[in-house]
């Protein structure tokens, strides 16, 4: 159990588009399961332990590997995965492939882990995507007691790091922060919300709204079928974009974020939705371009909030998060030194495993055979006092050897 068995092989969006990493991705189509692709690659390429870890931006096999990794075994691990894959792309790998291995392998698990290495600094997605990832491995057996360290380590790291610094704070996503606005324009669960368009950014934005109990929403949306899922999030009902127009039951806010290149509220139906209620609304426009007329703005008592104003927001939270980050690099070095130690620790304990079981049958064999005749010749307050004595010097006998590994170590 040496640190330089820990390997690793990671592409990230860092060399290459989201739809190139796919090559890369282990196929579970027609039947193929997962842990017996992973299996095969433990069998063909002499792996010990294994944990695949399969993002939107990322792809890495956490290995553990007597015969380390190099620039063949990356061909070889990226044919068997994807056999159809181009000879101009097996070309290009030591490009665009990054290999890690002992020291460097878990001071970059624990960037990963605590999002350091992250597309979006000090979100804790990854970190929640790689325990399940330990954890399907684990439960596969495609695991052992190697990547349990692993993921102990890299688990206490990232927690400490989320704990330790302010890599996590301030919200950098579309999503998070045109509603933390919402809600600081006074807009409350209870208030009526117009949500106008189910893409990705609008149900991330009724993701929140569920977790702040929004009861008083009304999703609106091209076609119903896709206003399900946020209608079923939010217990909501759903009407067809062009129920706007006869729509009566007024509204707070409206969070609008379509693919329409026109503006879908203009003038006059912003009128019909308004009717006579003359008090401050919020608008949320998250759509470029716009999907709010611009003289609606410009006429109405209108608190609107557009996702340039958010982006320039992101982009100051990002910088803070950013600042963080060589804080949390500090405490990586720390950490990667204590797990070589740590794995140190576990080697001796394995090794002294077997000490309990020798020190028992030596005890066993004095007591038995060779001061058999002595121990019966004493009285029974006299035996007992020397049973007592071999029962503690058993005990610390069994101790002493792991105490003073660790005292060298440390």
């Amino acid at each position: 159990m040496q640190l330089r068995h820990l390997n690793i092989i990671t592409i990230t969006h860092q060399r290459l588009s989201v739809e190139e990493l796919g090559h890369f991705v282990i196929k579970t189509d027609e039947g193929v399961l997962l842990e017996d692709t992973l299996r095969g690659l433990k069998e063909a390429f002499d792996i010990d332990e294994i944990i695949y870890l399969n993002t939107c931006n990322r792809v890495s096999f956490i290995m553990s590997r007597q015969s380390g990794v190099n620039d063949d075994l990356v061909e070889q691990v990226v044919k068997y995965i994807n056999p159809t894959l181009s000879e101009s792309i097996i070309k290009r790998l030591p490009k665009f492939v990054d290999q890690y291995t002992g020291i460097k392998a878990i001071k970059h698990l624990y960037q990963v882990a605590s999002s350091v290495d992250s597309l979006v600094i000090g979100e804790r997605e990854i970190f929640r995507q790689f325990r399940q990832s330990y954890q399907f491995a684990s439960e596969h057996k495609l695991c052992g007691d190697y990547m349990r360290l692993v993921e102990q380590a890299t688990v206490n790291t990232a927690k400490y790091i989320y704990t330790h610094t302010k890599i996590g704070e301030r919200p950098v996503s579309v999503a998070s922060l045109s509603f933390k606005k919402m809600v600081e324009s006074n807009i409350t669960n209870h208030n009526k919300v117009l949500l106008i368009g189910t893409g990705e950014t609008n149900t991330n934005v009724a993701r929140f709204m569920k977790k702040q109990a929004f009861s008083n929403v009304s999703v609106f949306n091209r076609t119903l079928d896709n206003a399900s899922t946020i209608s079923e999030l939010l217990d909501a009902p759903s009407y067809h974009l062009s129920d706007l127009e006869d729509y009566q039951q007024g509204f707070d806010c409206i969070v609008i974020c379509t693919a329409s290149t026109t503006p879908i509220i203009d003038l006059d139906l912003y009128k019909s939705l308004v009717g006579k209620d003359d008090s401050r609304k919020v608008i949320v426009d998250l759509s470029v371009p716009r999907n709010v007329d611009s003289q609606v703005i410009e006429q109405y008592d209108i608190e609107y909030i557009d996702v340039e104003s958010i982006r320039q927001l992101a982009e100051q939270n990002m910088q803070f998060r950013k600042g963080e980050v060589q804080l949390a690099q500090q405490i990586i070095e720390e950490r990667s030194e204590e797990f070589e130690s740590s794995l140190q620790i576990r080697r001796i304990e394995k090794a002294l495993g077997g000490i309990p079981t020798e020190i028992k049958t030596i005890k066993q064999t004095a007591i038995n055979s060779v001061f058999k005749k002595d121990l019966e010749s004493l009285d029974t307050e006299s035996k007992n006092l020397v049973l007592q004595m071999m029962d503690y010097m058993e005990k610390k006998c069994i101790a002493a050897p792991m105490k003073v590994a660790k005292k060298t170590i440390g």
